[in-house]
């Protein structure tokens, strides 16, 4: 057996590897293409054998593109002047909320950029109406950093699950992606708070950002598993024009599909969608995510009429369907490769003591 196929073998039975390890793995994979179809396999089996053949799907809600910050691969970040602002009211929401509960959506995302428009109390009050439309439905909510005492007042008028990507574990990686005003350090202690709180919490990064490094990544894999979230989000870097990262190239499917097969042996228990983003980059990218342990897909329920105006990155798909074409088409794709929609809420549930191995000290 190769020395890849060991670390394979030594994840899925720790689910953790040394930093050096996941450097070795990382940059190991390309050439080895039995590795890789071993670490696909594994990953795939490992998915199959916690949740079946299900794909749970998520409602996204794009409420607003107006953002506070200044991300600078951000398509929607508040110095871009050529993006067509828009801000749903509460009533546009719960209409959303109301289209995707007869879909058969039980989680809406609420999601957005760090639009203060929105007090803590006008969200408190929309996410309770939908608490109390939908008692049965979960509510995501993803709109970046905010006080502990607004998480927790969300928390209390009805939230279930809080998204928040890291991005980068790394903090001189995040400065290079972020002005000043914006720490790692600070990103982090949110996510700890929403857990501390109670959310069943969400992170993640993107792949082949500007600058990162594959030790970057492995920096992010012992965060994730320090962390424990419940959720983790990853997808490819996409470059935006109106962005001062326009001329960068974009992340590939295939070390996103690596990434994706690491953190499903890491995680057997976690929430891990196949995102638009890998949708975008490849036609079968959603496809290939799910068969590489992806177990999450997210329709988009907003309004056709504000879909293209948020614009993270280029080129996203799926902005001229109606919520119902999105959902259908989606379901049919799954088929194809022998999965199904189901439409329960999908809470994270071990489905055993989770097994928190600190890697901090493995590497000092």
């Amino acid at each position: 057996m190769t020395d890849l196929k060991n670390l394979i073998i030594r994840l899925k039975n720790d689910h953790i590897l040394e930093k050096k390890d996941f450097i070795r793995l990382l940059e190991g994979l390309p050439g080895d293409s039995e590795a890789a179809e071993l670490l696909g396999e594994e990953a795939r089996r490992t998915a199959r054998n916690r949740f079946g053949r299900k794909i749970y799907i998520r409602g996204l809600i794009e409420f607003t593109n107006y953002c506070r910050n200044d991300c600078y691969y951000c398509g929607i970040r508040c110095g871009n002047r050529h993006a067509d602002r828009y801000r749903l009211s509460s009533a546009e929401i719960l209409d959303c909320c109301r289209a995707g509960y007869d879909l058969g959506f039980r989680t809406f995302v609420l999601q957005g950029g760090e639009d203060m428009t929105y007090s803590d109390d006008m969200m408190a009050a929309l996410i309770a109406d939908i608490r109390q439309s939908y008692p049965d439905c979960a509510i995501t909510l993803s709109v970046g950093e905010r006080r502990r005492e607004t998480y927790q007042k969300w928390f209390d008028a009805g939230a279930n699950r809080y998204l928040l990507r890291h991005e980068t574990a790394n903090p001189r990686h995040y400065q290079k992606l972020h002005p000043p005003s914006l720490s790692s350090e600070h990103r982090k202690h949110c996510l700890r708070k929403l857990k501390a709180i109670g959310y069943q919490t969400g992170t993640g990064f993107m792949v082949g950002s500007p600058y990162q490094t594959t030790e970057n990544l492995a920096e992010d894999l012992q965060f994730i598993h320090d962390l424990q979230p419940e959720m983790i989000g990853i997808g490819p870097f996409i470059p935006h024009a109106d962005t001062p990262f326009k001329d960068f190239p974009a992340g590939t499917v295939e070390q996103t599909l690596y990434l994706i097969r690491i953190l499903r042996l890491m995680q057997p228990d976690a929430l891990i969608p196949s995102t638009t983003a890998l949708g975008t980059i490849h036609p079968q990218g959603r496809e290939m995510g799910i068969l590489s342990g992806a177990n999450v897909v997210m329709p988009n329920l907003s309004p056709v009429r504000v879909r293209e105006k948020y614009l993270l990155y280029d080129h996203k798909i799926c902005t001229g369907e109606e919520a119902a074409e999105c959902r259908d088409c989606l379901n049919h794709r799954l088929e194809a490769i022998g999965y199904h929609i189901v439409t329960d809420r999908g809470d994270f549930i071990p489905t055993k003591k989770r097994r928190r191995k600190s890697c901090i000290t493995q590497n000092r």
